[in-house]
């Protein structure tokens, strides 16, 4: 009981180890914004990135790190290419516009076309597995 084992092909192994977003998350956190780390950005990093950092903190990253032209909003050329790293780029452009119109649709609450900073609160809050998925386990 408790000791059932899987194997995984390398296939699924070298989608398990990489993040899509290792790049944005280490430029989330440096100084710099270019992803040179001082010691303690480092420890910052890790810091949110703990199991027991609370909500807002989680989402404040977060929010960082899915807002690639740094303007301060999720619009929709950044969910495109949240969308192109999480799916390795396998949907058609139909498909990803799409799902970008939907997400801005449901989740623009003030309706300016893009996700400020409230707007992405209120859409995780709806999500109960974040703070269990925005972590590293150590």
């Amino acid at each position: 009981m408790g000791n059932k084992q899987t194997i995984f092909t390398e296939e699924q192994l070298d989608n398990y180890q990489e993040n899509p977003f290792k790049e944005r998350i280490v430029e989330s956190f440096s100084e710099d914004g270019e992803g040179n780390l001082t010691f303690n950005d480092f420890v910052d990093m890790f810091s949110v990135l703990c199991e027991s950092a609370p909500r807002d903190l989680k989402a404040s990253y977060a929010f960082k790190i899915y807002d690639f032209n740094t303007d301060n909003f999720i619009c929709k050329e950044d969910l495109e290419l949240t969308l192109a790293r999480l799916t390795k780029s396998e949907l058609d452009e139909d498909e990803v516009v799409l799902v970008c119109d939907k997400v801005i649709e449901e989740a623009d609450l003030d309706g300016d076309g893009k996700l400020g900073f409230s707007d992405f609160e209120d859409m995780i809050a709806k999500a109960p597995d974040f703070l269990s998925t925005f972590h590293v386990r150590i």
